[in-house]
C-alpha cells in the first residue's frame, strides 16, 4: 500500500472530535509513509487529515477543481496540488492514483464520493478496499441502512462485507492494509480507466 484516498468534508462540523481525530489520522498515515490523496481544499476536515500528514513528514497530493479553488481554498503548504476542470475529473484523478479508499465525517459531497466508489466495487470494477472511519458513531445510521438493504434484499451481504468500519484510525488502518496486502494478486488488473 502506498496512497491512500481519503474522503471527508470541506466543513469541521461542530464537535472537535472531528478535527483532532482527523489530525491523529494524518499523523499515522505519514508515519506508515503512504502518500495522502485528497481534494486538495487546506479548510476543514480536508485540511485537517492533509496537515496531520505534513507535521509528521509525509507528503500530499491534492486535487482540486478550478471553480472551488478560492471556495474551498486550496492548500498553499501540500507537495503537490493539482487544479482540474471538472468534478468528475477531480475524482477520476483520485480514484486512479489511490491503492485504498476511507471516508471520514463529511456532508452530500463525501457520500456521493463514497456511494460511487463502493458501487464501483460492486460491480467489480476495481478491488481496492474501502474503509470508514466512523468518528464519533456519525456513520452508524449509514451502516446500519446498508444492513437493512440487505436486509430487504437490495444488496448482498458479501458486497457490504468489501466494507470496513472501526471507529479507530489505527485498526481502520490496519484493516485497509490487510485487505490491500489480501487483494493483490498479478492478474488484478484495474478495469475501471
Amino acid at each position: 500500500m502506498k496512497r491512500i484516498c481519503i474522503f471527508c468534508g470541506a466543513g469541521t462540523g461542530k464537535n472537535p472530535i472531528y478535527r483532532e481525530k482527523a489530525r491523529e489520522l494524518g499523523n499515522r498515515i505519514a508515519e506508515l509513509d503512504w502518500e495522502l490523496v485528497y481534494g486538495g481544499s487546506g479548510i476543514g476536515i480536508m485540511g485537517e487529515v492533509a496537515d496531520g500528514v505534513l507535521e509528521k513528514g509525509g507528503y500530499v497530493r491534492g486535487i482540486l477543481p478550478e471553480f472551488l479553488f478560492k471556495k474551498e481554498v486550496g492548500h498553499s503548504r501540500i507537495q503537490e496540488l493539482e487544479i482540474v476542470d471538472s468534478m468528475h475529473v477531480r475524482k477520476l484523478k483520485m480514484y486512479e492514483k489511490a491503492d485504498a479508499f476511507l471516508i471520514l465525517p463529511g456532508g452530500i459531497g463525501t457520500l456521493d464520493e463514497f456511494f460511487e466508489v463502493f458501487t464501483w466495487s460492486q460491480l467489480d470494477l476495481h478491488q481496492k478496499p474501502i474503509g470508514i472511519y466512523n468518528i464519533n458513531s456519525y456513520y452508524n445510521k449509514l451502516v446500519s441502512f446498508l444492513e437493512d438493504t440487505v436486509k430487504e434484499g437490495f444488496f448482498t451481504e458479501d458486497i457490504l462485507n468489501r466494507l470496513f468500519v472501526s471507529e479507530t484510525a489505527e485498526e481502520i488502518l490496519n484493516k485497509l492494509k490487510l485487505a490491500k496486502t489480501g487483494m493483490e494478486n498479478p492478474q488484478d488488473e484495474e478495469k475501471f480507466f
